[in-house]
């Protein structure tokens, strides 16, 4: 037996309506950018499927605050929230979609290591290609900028936990297993550009003083 509705101008419906809207070829394009940043060398035609779409799929993103990004360049797409004071105003308030992950001091000091490679791998290289750094390279300049990771199994296990973390945020991509290389993901460079890169560089040069004053201040304690 159905109950009916205490409120008889209620209505709630799971089911699909009869009839859909006429499919878009960008439909799958644009779930994968609402899930993160897309690559060009990503599997399946997802990279196709933005590029041929790019004007809906901009003026589809665009009524939800947001802005589709895609460089060419560099082979990749991603979203960025619109700033709300810049919207219409006729537009609604819309609430945010992507939140601020503050990364943690490790995380933050390997993402400058990793964004200094790429622009050296720009700038003195070749720009096309992909960056790929050895685990190796980088733990030596990780050891020299946290003296106290003075054991090279735990320093290299917590630099591999920083990266496998990074890369789930598409900051980079395991290039070998065995030597262990990565790739530096060129978002990198859209999320640290060379002025926040500087800023994001004296912070972390502060935080390191300040460690060291503090660790020769317990070593003069005992």
């Amino acid at each position: 037996m159905n109950e009916s509705p205490s409120d008889p101008n209620s209505f709630t419906s799971d089911a699909l309506p009869d009839t859909l809207p006429p499919p878009v070829p960008w439909a799958p394009a644009a779930v994968r950018l609402l899930q993160g940043i897309v690559y060009h060398d990503d599997a399946g035609d997802t990279w196709e499927r933005i590029l041929s779409g790019v004007t809906p799929l901009t003026d589809y993103f665009a009524r939800i605050g947001l802005q589709l990004i895609v460089n060419e360049e560099d082979g990749m797409a991603y979203l960025r929230q619109i700033d709300p004071e810049t919207l219409p105003p006729e537009y609604p308030p819309i609430p945010k979609l992507f939140r601020s992950m503050r990364l943690t001091f490790e995380a933050s000091l390997l993402c400058v290591l990793l964004r200094e490679e790429l622009r050296r791998f720009e700038e003195e290289i070749h720009r096309d290609g992909r960056c790929v750094v050895t685990q190796s390279a980088l733990l030596e300049v990780w050891q020299s900028l946290v003296p106290e990771d003075t054991d090279d199994v735990r320093a290299n296990r917590n630099l591999g936990g920083q990266l496998r973390k990074l890369e789930e945020l598409k900051f980079v991509r395991q290039f070998d297993k065995e030597p262990p290389s990565w790739e530096v993901r060129r978002i990198l460079k859209a999320r640290l550009p060379l002025q926040e890169l500087e800023r994001l560089r004296s912070d972390l040069e502060a935080e390191l003083k300040r460690r060291g004053e503090k660790a020769g201040d317990a070593e003069d304690a005992l």
